[in-house]
């Protein structure tokens, strides 16, 4: 698989492998054995798990002569700030197509998108319509712009963590032991697909990827993941080791709804701090981690199960919706 991954171009935008941390004192507490795996802590732009996306994004994009990118996200997007910063290396420009939920304000992510200098565009139509008119518009000016879709959740984007599967694996097997869950947030859903899709086809049939689901439905998010797990395996040229029985994804945990913040999803985020120094967000990993939490509170796994949770970054989100957290902190008791 690894040399077949090799054959796709490539544009070097972090620094890999991620460190794989782990997390003592949670593990104590919810009586499993938990590691976090700091995609956070790729150093592009204050980093997350779109930048192993965005390599082979990036890289796809400049083998086929683009000199712009186009791609979409909430106006909180993390997406959005690592696109513009990974333009900014490989000398693209970049336009940014972003849609509520989230403030205009300047800060957080938007901030660093303008300080990035990308173009950006609020709209609330369908963002896809509008990166195409906004793409259609650029070509008449002689640009030839790459469209990204949201969360770079594409075929070309699925290669990233089915590379990350392989690094994964490395680690743990460095640490002489075994892993039995993987734990993300569901989002756009390619970092579950990736991750699915590498270790079934690395062979890892024992080890269950369980997606929490930060807004969609659990139906909805399964097909996503189906179809890009689909998609990248007929890229890769090869058939798709993925059943249907592994593909897991949780959604009792949206707490209202996508964007939306709650309080047991900023006591995720104080336990992690409090417990692990680890900073979550209140839009992702704070209610994958919330989702998590209770998860291992009610026995989802086996006492001692070793569990591998997948910190996608997003720490600027956290000043985006500042005001927010500091409510539930002041008038909250934990």
């Amino acid at each position: 698989m690894l040399a077949r991954l090799s054959s796709f171009p490539k544009y070097a935008l972090g620094t890999f492998p991620t460190p794989l941390e782990q997390a003592p004192r949670l593990s104590e507490e919810l009586g499993i054995e938990l590691m976090f795996k700091r995609d956070d802590a790729v150093e592009l732009a204050l980093g997350g798990n779109k930048v192993r996306k965005l390599e082979y994004l990036i890289g796809d994009a400049l083998s086929k002569g683009y000199d712009t990118v186009i791609t979409t996200g909430a106006t909180h997007s993390n997406h959005a700030r690592l696109t513009a910063a990974a333009a900014v290396k490989a000398g693209l420009r970049a336009y940014l197509v972003l849609t509520p939920p989230g403030s205009r304000e300047l800060k957080g992510n938007l901030l660093l998108d303008k300080l990035l200098g990308a173009e950006v565009v609020f709209t609330e139509s369908d963002p896809v319509k509008e990166m195409e008119i906004l793409a259609e518009e650029l070509r008449e000016k002689g640009l030839k712009p790459y469209v990204i879709p949201a969360g770079g959740a594409s075929p070309v984007g699925v290669l990233g963590y089915v590379e990350a599967a392989a690094e994964l694996m490395e680690q743990v097997r460095a640490l002489g032991k075994g892993i039995n869950y993987v734990v993300l947030a569901d989002g756009t859903c390619a970092m579950h697909a990736g991750l699915l899709l590498g270790l079934r086809a690395l062979g890892v049939e024992e080890v269950g990827v369980v997606g929490i689901s930060v807004g969609k439905a659990r139906g909805a998010a399964k097909d996503v993941v189906r179809r890009l797990t689909n998609e990248a395996a007929e890229l890769l040229g090869i058939e798709n080791p993925v059943r249907e029985g592994d593909i897991v994804v949780v959604d009792d945990y949206v707490f209202g709804g996508y964007g939306n913040i709650t309080k047991e999803v900023v006591e995720a985020m104080r336990l992690a701090a409090t417990k692990e120094a680890i900073i979550l967000d209140p839009v992702y990993t704070g209610k994958a981690f919330a989702g998590l939490i209770d998860l291992a509170r009610n026995g989802y796994f086996p006492r001692g199960s070793v569990v591998v949770f997948i910190h996608s970054g997003g720490s600027p989100i956290v000043f985006q919706y500042d005001e927010q957290i500091a409510s539930f902190l002041q008038s909250t008791t934990f």
